[in-house]
């Protein structure tokens, strides 16, 4: 399972969109956004690019934490 931080959720509509956001990159899977970890888990299957996750969460309107 992969683990990035999230900066900026702080409802219930931040973790659906940025599950939205990660749902539509091929090959994620077994996604899991937690609003109180500030944080996604998720299968990567088809090894989408780090560059991509980061980009999909931006441009969601989320800072990702390194």
């Amino acid at each position: 399972m992969d683990r990035i931080k999230i900066q900026g959720m702080t409802c219930q509509h931040c973790v659906m969109s940025v599950t939205k956001a990660l749902g539509s990159i091929p090959g994620i899977k077994n996604l899991r956004v937690d609003l109180v970890k500030g944080e996604a888990t998720f299968e990567n299957a088809q090894n989408a690019s780090r560059q991509s996750i980061r980009k999909a969460i931006e441009e969601a309107g989320y800072k990702v934490i390194e």
